[in-house]
């Protein structure tokens, strides 16, 4: 069976290599594997590293990017009956990774497979919380909800033939396009022993921005999530209050509160904000939301 690996890559050269290297390590049996990079508009080394390691690269224009968009481009490409998602920051946890994620979709037992993300010393406390929160340790296939995440996730391309990426999102189209296979009867599975390192480095802009245009696309695939300035200050304070706990126990506390309380701030603040927003999204806005 051949893997078809698809990576988005804007400026992505701090991690790429590693990632890649990865990728060449990994025990896959008898299955064959192709990496096709869709970058948009990378102005670092990239698209040097990318032809270093021969992967098929395709571009798209900064200013007709969408998370969406690029996605569909890297499955049209793809010659393999499994497309597999990795973000070009995540970095694979040991050579077992790809084998694992597939593994249930060469079964049959799902359609949609997606694993475990862990950070490493360098990430942000609060958002290996989330990590550990919404990643554990116990495999769930299949489960019993649309969850998903395709920094680290898998499909059969005949699924994805009939329910594309939704090219105007704002972000979380995985889960928009899990939503219509899980309604459809579906299976859908989270793999915990296929693990990655997912790195972000983001200031609190980044951090705030991503939250916010996540919120937007929810509010088309669960309408019935609002979230008041009530519940913006009610999620903060509890999530600082639960991460500082952890922070103690740990004897970490002193070198991450004020951290704790920016990302809380970050997060919680953007997604109110992205819960609020229906005006269509000027071109301006669209930018700083897809390149903070």
């Amino acid at each position: 069976m051949k893997v078809s690996i698809i990576i988005r890559t804007f400026n992505e050269e701090k991690y790429l290599s590693q990632l890649l290297d990865k990728i060449l390590l990994q025990d896959i049996g008898l299955h064959s594997v192709e990496i096709i990079i869709v970058d948009s508009g990378s102005t670092d080394n990239t698209i040097e590293i990318s032809k270093k390691y021969n992967c098929i690269i395709e571009t798209i224009r900064k200013n007709e990017f969408s998370f969406g968009k690029s996605l569909n481009i890297g499955c049209r490409k793809a010659n393999g009956e499994i497309l597999v998602f990795i973000s070009g920051h995540c970095i694979p946890f040991d050579n077992n990774w790809l084998i694992n994620l597939i593994y249930p979709i060469i079964k049959s037992i799902v359609v949609l497979s997606y694993g475990r993300q862990i950070g490493n010393s360098s990430s942000k406390f609060s958002e290996q919380q989330l990590f550990e929160k919404y990643y554990p340790k116990e495999s769930n296939i299949p489960q019993d909800s649309f969850f998903c995440n395709n920094a680290n996730a898998a499909i059969l391309k005949s699924n994805w033939e009939i329910h594309e990426f939704d090219e105007e999102l704002t972000g979380l189209e995985d889960m928009h396009l899990a939503k219509k296979l899980y309604k459809n009867g579906l299976k859908i599975g989270y793999v915990a022993n296929a693990v990655v390192y997912h790195l972000h480095h983001e200031n609190w802009k980044k951090i705030k921005n991503r939250y916010e245009r996540e919120a937007i696309a929810l509010q088309k695939i669960m309408p019935e999530v609002q979230i008041s300035f009530f519940d913006f200050i009610r999620y903060f304070i509890t999530s600082v209050y639960f991460d500082s706990i952890i922070a103690l126990k740990k004897s970490i506390y002193y070198r991450n509160i004020y951290e704790i309380i920016y990302f809380r701030s970050a997060q919680y603040w953007g997604s109110f904000k992205g819960n609020h927003f229906s005006r269509s999204i000027s071109r301006k806005i669209k930018e700083e939301y897809f390149y903070p």
